[in-house]
């Protein structure tokens, strides 16, 4: 496929190598009140922190798919919560670009669609990127979550994010907060256990991930980029 217009400005203007990064947020009903808000403050913090740093902000590109009755993609290109379409061109921003929605709470928890999105997201990123001849960082998945999935065939797509980290296409990261079920967050990764948040320390969270992602951003890709310790969460003893 030919590069479009839109790409040729793009990486014309910022030919940095690139790290993309979903956010998978719960919005789900069980998320309403307290969660949500300290949810929308860490997400502050994130951009506030990964503006901080001038080239992890060129590098990094940010992704928000939300689950909560349904799967969508939402514009952080701009301010406000406006859906759009899961698209690789459109979907992801640099962090020097990123807008924080402002988030809601409703519904059941499509755990495993918006999972099988942020795959098929991260693949069409990735066909950007040697297209336009972008060298790349593996890209994240960074899952939050305070429930269990309640949408069918979530199984295969936990097996699709396995096989995929597994192969080092993606690495996958799954934060559980409050009565999450830690056993069932455990099947999406061999890699790596779920985390369990400490109350409610999003902004802690969003603080170690954008650290974490300057780390990324100033090593070489392929390097392994030593991350900082994660003190905002701790060890799930309940399975």
């Amino acid at each position: 496929m030919a590069q479009t217009q839109l790409e040729q400005a793009e990486f014309a203007d910022n030919p940095e190598p690139r790290c993309a990064v979903v956010l998978l947020l719960d919005t789900s009903g069980s998320m309403h009140g307290k969660p949500i808000a300290e949810l929308n403050d860490g997400l502050k913090e994130f951009d506030q922190a990964m503006r901080s740093d001038p080239l992890a902000s060129l590098r990094v590109e940010v992704a928000v798919i939300t689950f909560g009755g349904t799967v969508r993609a939402l514009n952080v290109a701009t301010d406000g919560n406006r859906e759009i379409s899961v698209d690789a061109e459109q979907a992801f921003v640099t962090a020097d670009s990123f807008h924080p929605p402002t988030l809601s709470a409703s519904g059941e928890t499509p755990m495993g669609e918006a999972a099988r999105r942020a795959l098929a997201l991260l693949r069409d990123r990735k066909e950007v990127y040697k297209r336009n001849g972008v060298d790349y960082f593996r890209p994240w998945i960074f899952l939050i979550t305070d429930g269990n999935p309640t949408d069918s065939g979530w199984e295969a797509v936990a097996d699709q994010v396995k096989t995929e980290e597994g192969r080092k296409g993606a690495l996958f990261y799954a934060v559980g907060v409050e009565n999450a079920d830690m056993k069932t967050l455990a099947r999406f990764s061999d890699q790596r256990a779920p985390l369990k948040l400490k109350g409610l320390a999003f902004r802690e969270l969003f603080r170690w991930l954008s650290k974490s992602l300057t780390a990324v951003a100033q090593s070489r890709p392929g390097e392994q980029a030593p991350l900082p310790p994660v003190g905002w969460a701790q060890v799930d003893t309940s399975h």
